[in-house]
């Protein structure tokens, strides 16, 4: 409780105190990774708190004189991290635009339960249908940054498709009817989004683990931290006979997860299985925190496969390969700890939130993902692309890992009006990055170069229009 008042206290900083519901507060938890950057408004910008429903908070933030760009407005939202006072909700909306920045009940401490993923649509639902409703809006913008491009991609190709999109036979998992009627947006932005929930978990499952269940029992040939197989603090160097050897089994691993937790489920509905509802799923060695080789080997998702628009520090944009800028994370094996090294999650919500099929071609290399059946889950960005067709733009960050994966999503983009770039030197946060080839200095304020070419695109001539005023 004491937390929420301080991250509203600072987003709201300069203005009258806010009353908050006691429902409210008792509901909110910890927030998850990423944690947001926190800041004061900046002059000309109010802000207010805004009670979406279901007990989750909001803050809407907009010009104090609203301009000619006010009436497109932002949603905000993260899958599992609190996102009230996320750097778009300051940077975007003292450009002119109102930004409504959200929590969901994923980014509560404690939640363990089945849904979670369709849920969370839901209450992104209730933040869309807000700003539908807002004087002076008229059109609305999906934000996704990271995690959060899993659910503004997942919602607008539903909102667009109806739950067709998600209830497909090919899906693992097959979403409820209550997703039916979701408000469409307007557009799209993906900020350094990642690969997408389910691919995340997939890329993090170490195929060291022989037993599910324990994660001191590894082999050593598949462990990636082992400096036998090219390990080293300072930046892997992984031969291919490994890397080959080791996404083999990651791709069997995870699919033999997919199958366990499939069966464990009709036995759940068959009434034979530990609960009626539904049951713990906890995996060593598959949580976010590390497994993941070309975070330890750069060398590994290094460049793009095609030329593409660089923003430089300058503000000027060159047209080439994207090269990533960042080092070796320098972790350790995280699968022998249960608090940081398991996925702790349950049949049914694993199914819909973190479960994807991998073909046997699956792996990546020095500029590419391969051999994901991305339209496997709805949880995947590349795959709920394929049925957008709003304007979109991806722009990816060099300064992190996560970057490529704008290039991926932009390849299976429908999208006639999509665009794609990158920022040189900028962190998974946008910020310049201090541990890069270059000192931090030499990247510029990367916040600023990449909010101000998200201004570009939001405020381009004929992109969101103002609708016409009616004259009675």
């Amino acid at each position: 409780m004491r937390q929420f008042r301080r991250l509203l206290t600072l987003a709201l900083a300069g203005g009258a105190a806010l009353a908050m519901s006691s429902s409210v507060q008792a509901q909110f938890g910890p927030a998850k990774d990423p944690p947001p950057p926190r800041q004061s408004l900046p002059d000309g910008v109010k802000a207010r708190y805004v009670p979406l429903g279901n007990g989750e908070p909001g803050v809407l933030y907009e010009p104090v004189d609203p301009g000619p760009k006010s009436h497109i407005a932002l949603f905000v939202m993260h899958a599992s991290g609190d996102y009230l006072t996320f750097s778009a909700c300051t940077e975007l909306s003292k450009r002119g635009y109102r930004v409504l920045c959200a929590n969901n009940s994923s980014s509560k401490a404690g939640t363990f339960d089945d849904g979670i993923f369709d849920r969370v649509l839901l209450e992104a639902r209730l933040g869309v249908s807000y700003l539908r409703r807002y004087p002076g809006v008229d059109k609305v913008v999906l934000f996704g940054h990271s995690g959060g491009a899993t659910i503004m991609t997942a919602y607008q190709d539903i909102a667009e498709n109806g739950v067709k999109a998600c209830q497909g036979p090919e899906k693992i998992h097959q979403c409820p009817d209550t997703l039916a009627d979701l408000p469409k947006a307007d557009g799209v932005v993906l900020a350094d989004a990642n690969w997408g929930q389910a691919e995340m978990t997939l890329l993090s499952v170490d195929p060291a683990v022989i037993d599910d269940s324990n994660g001191q029992r590894l082999d050593p040939a598949l462990d990636m931290y082992d400096p036998a197989n090219g390990y080293a603090k300072k930046g892997a160097h992984y031969s291919p006979a490994f890397v080959r050897k080791f996404l083999a089994a990651e791709g069997a691993r995870n699919n033999r997860l997919v199958a366990l937790a499939q069966q464990r489920l009709v036995l759940i509905e068959a009434g034979k299985g530990d609960y009626a509802d539904d049951e713990p799923f906890i995996v060593a060695g598959a949580s976010f925190i590390g497994n993941r080789l070309f975070s330890e080997d750069p060398s590994l998702l290094h460049h793009s496969r095609k030329a593409w628009p660089l923003i430089h520090p300058d503000g000027s944009i060159t047209t080439q390969i994207i090269y990533s800028v960042r080092k070796a994370e320098g972790r350790q094996n995280p699968s022998r700890t249960m608090a940081m090294g398991a996925l702790k999650t349950t049949v049914r919500n694993y199914l819909s939130s973190y479960a994807i099929r991998t073909m046997p071609d699956f792996g990546y290399d020095a500029s590419s993902i391969h051999g994901i059946d991305w339209t496997s889950t709805y949880a995947s960005p590349p795959g709920d692309v394929e049925g957008i067709t709003v304007p979109l733009a991806t722009i990816g960050m060099t300064g992190h890992w996560e970057g490529l994966a704008a290039e991926t999503i932009y390849d299976h983009a429908a999208s006639k009006d999509k665009t794609i770039a990158f920022v040189e030197g900028a962190t998974h946060l946008y910020t310049p990055c201090k541990t890069c080839e270059k000192p931090a200095s030499a990247y510029g304020d990367t916040v600023k170069t990449t909010y101000d070419y998200i201004d570009g695109w939001l405020a381009r001539p004929g992109r969101f229009p103002a609708a016409p005023i009616s004259r009675r």
